[in-house]
């Protein structure tokens, strides 16, 4: 049977049909190391049928009509092309404790922690434990499915930015929001006939059939036997047991990010938990900047963002991940290698979010929201639903306002795509990327941490990034208000070893050629006031404010210009942040107070952060931050 495969997807036929294993003299010829490919994971999957998709309009509408019919989404009448899926409940997150990389020693993975600590910056998995893990999972594991094979590209096809990847899976719901969230099908096949490289990606919901136990809200999944595995030295991603999108859409994190990361490593250049905006100053001059921060820290607010400031204008490149190399200039360039925003639902509205609300008012699927009864959605934060209209919650139940259960999972998704966001960038699909003038790090941090601070250098913005903490989100599977320590937001995604990656972002500055290093910036929009318990800083088109300062300090002649020296970094200079028009009584002091007594305790943190997960792997210009900072907050 694999001979015959092999034999047959190598000669052209009918495009993008569906067909039996046994007859697939239809399929499209595939370039041979595609062939090859598929050829294994036939071999091992031992699907019903293949498909290669095409990423045609029809082809798409087809998957999810046989969605639609399986009873896996529902269609929205109230909007135009938009459906709704509801998950297992077991299956809504990443699952980060089943997320593993697999090298040959584990030092190349992660730093190895102090004596009895468990590694918070990834999961090794040796080689023979992976084996042995992928043969109790993936033979015959899309038996009575159809494999459907993708091929796309992560970044605008033909840029020298973008990457390529192949992934076979037996979810329609994972082909459906491919097609958003990456450049999909033919016109990527054409460039690997080229002979380009690609990322193996393999993907199952770990089902076959017949079932041997009965699906929950018809969304097949494998909760107990979930593994996502990367094996960066080989390029290949694999993943069995979860529908959910951070696991199964495997272009997102799994490759452009922690296989990613690896592969700029090697190339020299970054992969980056970041948004990329433009912004643009009244007279016309625009920037552009790239920013990390956790999941539901506002990334998609900052990136789609509605200046309050009159004469600004902020356009979207990317809300998530960017891709950043330099040019021959010596700029740092970067792309956004998504098609589409994949955004947590709750907290986005009108109000909030309004581009993002234009952005998903059609050819959208959204997961594990609620419905309402005129054939619409609702989350937390939308204005309650109009008089008559009832509410179905993301389990399927009735629901009523005030009720104890939220509504919509806190990680409920919209997957729509990104040249629908009314201020999407002209820029955003640019071959050569877009020039980054400036790096902001944040996080949720109630406490101590000021409004905004930039880095005295490049070094020390390193060590920013390195130190950045923040709240605990829903986008995984961790419970509670806890302060976690999150890396460059990229702790749940890094693709080697921390101390690695650490070094490679320091060795930036030493680069042989010509380099223009973008200034870096900290921001934190969720101070509280401790007494109230309520935010200091009103958010949202209001940060614009903090955005104007980093634009002004950009293009800065002195050190000192707008800007005070403290203990963490240069602070904008009383006045420098624009508050005419701030509606109600903003503490700007509070706001930029940075208490000693708090940063004392936060070197503490950071020390033995440093010492127990990173080890003799932590680069010695960072030690040398760090005990920078001491000396400032104890002297």
């Amino acid at each position: 049977m694999s001979c015959l495969l092999l034999g047959v997807i190598r000669r052209h036929g009918g495009v993008g049909a569906s067909v039996g294993v046994r007859s697939l003299a239809s399929i499209p010829s595939l370039p041979p190391a595609v062939a090859e490919f598929v050829k294994g994971a036939v071999d091992e999957c031992k699907p019903a049928g293949v498909h290669v998709v095409t990423g045609t309009p029809e082809e798409t509408a087809k998957i999810l009509a046989g969605l639609e019919k399986e009873g896996m989404v529902k269609k929205l009448p109230k909007y135009e092309n938009c459906w709704l899926a509801r998950t297992d409940p077991k299956d809504v997150a990443r699952v980060e404790s089943k997320t593993v990389i697999v090298t040959k020693n584990q030092r190349d993975t992660i730093p190895i922690p102090a004596a009895g600590a468990k590694s918070q910056l990834g999961s090794w998995m040796s080689e023979s434990d992976w084996q042995k893990a992928r043969e109790e999972r993936f033979p015959g594991c899309m038996a009575g499915r159809t494999m459907y094979v993708i091929p796309f590209s992560m970044g605008p096809v033909g840029s020298n930015l973008a990457k390529y990847g192949v992934q076979v899976t037996d979810s329609p719901y994972v082909v459906a929001s491919m097609g958003i969230m990456t450049r999909m099908g033919t016109s990527v096949l054409n460039k690997l006939s080229e002979g380009e490289e690609f990322v193996r990606c393999q993907h199952t919901l770990g089902r076959p059939l017949p079932l041997k136990a009965p699906v929950v809200n018809s969304w097949p999944c494998n909760p107990e036997k979930v593994l996502i595995s990367h094996l960066p030295d080989t390029r290949q991603i694999l993943s069995f047991g979860s529908g959910y999108g951070g696991n199964s859409l495997l272009g997102k994190k799994c490759f452009a990010l922690r296989i990613a990361s690896r592969i700029a490593k090697d190339e020299g250049w970054l992969a980056e938990h970041m948004l990329i905006l433009g912004i643009t100053n009244p007279r016309g001059v625009k920037r552009y900047v790239a920013a990390a921060f956790p999941s539901a820290c506002g990334k998609t607010n900052l990136a789609m963002m509605k200046p309050a400031l009159p004469g600004w204008k902020v356009e979207c490149v990317g809300d998530d991940i960017a891709w950043m190399k330099f040019d021959s200039q010596g700029k740092l360039r970067a792309i956004n290698p998504e098609n589409g925003f994949f955004g947590v639902a709750p907290g986005t509205s009108d109000k909030t979010n309004p581009y993002a609300m234009a952005t998903i008012a059609k050819n959208t699927v959204f997961t594990n929201v609620g419905e309402t009864s005129d054939g619409g959605v609702w989350w937390e934060g939308l204005d309650p639903v109009a008089p008559g209209i009832s509410v179905t919650d993301w389990h399927g139940k009735a629901w009523k306002q005030g009720s104890s259960t939220p509504c919509a999972h806190p990680n409920s998704r919209f997957c729509a795509p990104a040249a629908q966001c009314p201020i999407i960038d002209p820029k955003w699909e640019s071959e050569e990327g877009v020039p980054i003038d400036a790096i902001i790090f944040g996080g949720r941090r109630p406490e101590g941490v000021p409004l905004v601070y930039e880095s005295f250098n490049w070094q020390h913005g390193v060590f920013v990034g390195a130190a950045m903490r923040s709240e605990a989100t829903a986008a995984a599977e961790h419970k509670g208000k806890v302060i976690m320590h999150d890396p460059f937001a990229m702790r749940p995604f890094f693709g080697y070893n921390f101390g690695d990656y650490l070094a490679h972002w320091l060795s930036m500055e030493n680069r042989k050629a010509t380099t223009q290093l973008p200034k870096i910036f900290h921001v934190n929009w969720f101070r509280k006031d401790p007494t109230s318990g309520s935010f200091l800083w009103p958010g949202f088109g209001e940060n614009a404010r903090v955005l104007e300062w980093i634009f002004k300090r950009c293009s800065r002649e002195r050190e000192d210009e707008a800007a005070k020296k403290s203990i963490v970094g240069w602070l904008p200079e009383d006045g420098a942040i624009d508050t005419k028009g701030l509606g109600g009584k903003v503490d700007m002091g509070a706001l930029f107070d940075v208490p000693k007594h708090f940063w004392q305790k936060e070197t503490k943190e950071l020390r033995a952060y440093f010492t127990q997960q990173v080890g003799a792997d932590l680069p010695p210009q960072v030690e040398a931050e760090l005990k920078a900072l001491e000396d400032r907050v104890y002297s």
